[in-house]
């Protein structure tokens, strides 16, 4: 048995049996003094968010979540939101995502431009989302319900999943799905021949953008958490990542990502994005990564826009699945 077929299931059973198991308990206790939201208690706890103090239910039952990391953090802790907005995709919400689980999730509107009536009209006890995204809009979504900003997305997404996990009651649960990654990471680690040999290899990821130049990451974003918790190597030219996210180049320029190994997705159009263009040219086929077959197409969806546990320990999977070819 993989790891890539073996720890996503582990981690999903993880978090779904600390739900069922916690969720019992809470409904046990619930019974004993009567004072459970869903017998109308007024009970609220004070999360620490990046606009200042906010008082949440002790339970919330209806959330709304405005992008797509709050989408996997709600759907990890064994949360259905009532409602989330759509990512810049085809296929609405991230496909990476269980159909079954964003099944009946109302769609509030693009991810930019939420729509403040549909929210309100789904009658929410809590909204979460980030100031990065949203700021401009939270006077106006705090009077439909408590809302929880992070400061920021990508990056700090463990520290943004802890603060999800607090407004959403959920911190026990949070423990079992940081726990479950640690060890995933420790066993993908250990399957790529150690500490060592991983960081003796070099990995960049290169993203093709429609409108905008082709994207060499840094280590200052969602996908660099993962690839430094596993321990593997960056190529120098990460270090002059624009403030830590990307270096920007051209086509003529794509031979600066060479590396040991080369990941790379797209957001929109192959040819409007310079994927077509760029891996059809000879910068691009002489690279030792391509020479040497060590270049592997990703899901954008997934590596780039997930930006949680639920996406991570997927790529996980990819990554033991690819670096053991």
């Amino acid at each position: 048995m993989t790891l890539r077929s073996f720890r996503p299931r582990a981690l999903t059973a993880v978090s779904l049996t600390a739900v069922a198991a916690l969720t019992l308990a809470a409904c046990g206790s619930s019974d004993d003094s009567g004072s459970d939201s869903a017998s109308g208690s007024d009970a609220t706890r004070t999360v620490k968010t990046a606009m200042g103090d906010v008082k949440v239910g002790e339970a919330p039952q209806r959330v709304v979540v405005l992008d797509t990391a709050e989408l996997d953090s709600a759907l990890t802790l064994g949360v259905k939101p009532v409602g989330a907005t759509h990512a810049d995709v085809t296929s609405g919400f991230l496909n990476y995502l269980p159909k079954d689980q964003v099944a009946g999730i109302e769609d509030v509107g693009r991810m930019m431009t939420p729509n403040l009536e549909a929210i309100a009209g789904l009658k929410p006890d809590l909204i979460l989302t980030s100031k990065i995204r949203h700021g401009d809009k939270y006077a106006e979504l705090s009077k439909i319900a408590p809302t929880v900003m992070t400061e920021n997305t990508g990056y700090p997404w463990k520290e943004n999943f802890q603060v999800h996990a607090e407004a959403l009651g959920k911190e026990a649960e949070a423990k079992m799905v940081a726990d479950g990654y640690a060890d995933h990471v420790a066993d993908v680690t250990k399957a790529l021949g150690g500490k060592e040999k991983v960081a003796a290899t070099e990995v960049n990821m290169v993203r093709f953008v429609e409108g905008a130049d082709i994207r060499i990451y840094g280590k200052k974003n969602y996908i660099a958490t993962i690839l430094a918790d596993v321990g593997l190597g960056r190529p120098a030219i990460t270090d002059q990542a624009k403030d830590g996210f990307s270096y920007d180049v051209s086509p003529e320029k794509i031979d600066l990502a060479d590396a040991d190994v080369v990941f790379h997705s797209t957001y929109g159009d192959p040819k409007k994005s310079k994927e077509t263009e760029t891996t059809g040219s000879g910068l691009w086929k002489n690279m030792d990564a391509v020479k040497n077959g060590k270049v592997f197409a990703v899901d954008d969806q997934l590596w780039i826009q997930g930006i949680g546990y639920t996406a991570a320990d997927k790529i996980l999977g990819e990554l033991h699945q690819s670096l053991t070819k």
